[in-house]
């Protein structure tokens, strides 16, 4: 690559965050759904609409022109939707959950990224928030960073979660646990989608997820067959099961961590006992990964300060070296997924041999 075409791209970085609040900033002020609802509108009837002075939203949209989200017409000077009249409200607002989770989670924090790689922490949940912990824990105390969170999480297992199913094999009447399961509603999906004769799954969280857990589980009318074991996976896992499930977990940490979870799930199960796999990847190739634009500030900077993903055949030489024998490694194919997409899962099945 030339000296001239680095410089490029690094225009493309630093014009990077104004674009994105700009286009945001569209959508929060409610200037796409006026225009939404109109054959056209221009800057002056749009600036009454939202509130807003009509020249700064001419200002908003040269951006939309240029992108064609928004058509201008010279002769009028009314602005319609463009681009935007064509995407399905469902993807939109898949897009919208994630763009609004970059805003609350990522853009403030990740100020500090430099001081959160040095200490191995995120250190930006302290400035704002006074939280000494990651993220995770402090969705419990804040209800902005658990909304924002949540609502773009939700949306991820939705699509997700039945995939990981559709490709994994759990046996009739096995005993499964979910690793770090949360409050139980990745039992409750287990259940429902592998349900058989005998099965039971039990989630497996630090003890204050109890209550939570099995509130949820007697809701959904699942309390007969699945419960709850309070534990750190860091510590152990509980022994007895057929079955592990360890999904959105792994890329929370470094090698060192992961090795000690795989580790305590060896210990844990008999020969022939199953582990399956599900967590976000980069590609083999990273000039093939937008994952890797993304995850390292996600991770680092601004939830955990440690961890990011892996490749699959990364996670994979890791499972073989802690003891297991890998049945089955695929990843998400980025062509069947929608174009926003900035990441592909993978899926690895392992077994305990002796």
């Amino acid at each position: 690559m030339t000296g001239q075409r680095v410089l490029e791209r690094f225009r493309e970085y630093m014009l990077g965050p104004a674009r994105f609040m700009n286009l945001l900033c569209c959508f929060e002020l409610g200037i796409i759904d006026a225009l939404r609802n109109s054959t056209g509108m221009t800057a002056d009837r749009l600036g009454g609409a939202v509130g807003a002075a009509p020249d700064a939203v001419e200002q908003l949209l040269h951006l939309l022109v240029k992108e064609n989200f928004v058509s201008y017409d010279d002769d009028s000077g009314a602005y319609s939707l463009d681009g935007l009249e064509t995407v399905a409200d469902e993807d939109l607002q898949r897009v919208l959950a994630i763009m609004d989770m970059i805003k609350m989670v990522m853009l403030r924090q990740s100020f500090y990224l430099a001081d959160s790689v040095r200490t191995g922490a995120p250190v930006g949940l302290k400035k704002f928030y006074g939280h000494e912990g990651n993220l995770y824990e402090a969705l419990a105390e804040h209800k902005d960073l658990r909304e924002s969170w949540g609502t773009m999480m939700d949306t991820v297992t939705a699509h997700i979660d039945p995939w990981f199913f559709e490709n994994i094999g759990i046996p009739a009447g096995s005993k499964v646990l979910d690793l770090a399961g949360n409050t139980g509603l990745g039992a409750i999906l287990t259940y429902r989608l592998k349900e058989s004769p005998g099965l039971r799954v039990t989630t497996f969280d630090l003890p204050e997820k109890e209550t939570e857990c099995l509130r949820n589980f007697k809701a959904h009318g699942v309390d007969e067959h699945c419960s709850f074991i309070g534990g750190d996976v860091f510590q152990e896992v509980p022994e007895g099961f057929d079955v592990v499930l360890i999904k959105h977990f792994l890329d929370m940490f470094d090698k060192k961590e992961v090795f000690k979870i795989l580790g305590n799930t060896h210990k844990a199960l008999e020969v022939g006992g199953q582990v399956n796999i599900l967590g976000p990847i980069y590609a083999e190739d990273v000039q093939d990964s937008h994952a890797v634009d993304f995850f390292p500030t996600y991770f680092l900077g601004c939830t955990m300060g440690q961890g990011g993903p892996q490749k699959l055949s990364t996670y994979q030489a890791w499972l073989e070296e802690c003891g297991f024998t890998v049945t089955k490694a695929i990843a998400q194919d980025l062509t069947d997924m929608p174009a926003d997409s900035l990441v592909a899962h993978g899926i690895l099945c392992a077994t305990k041999t002796a």
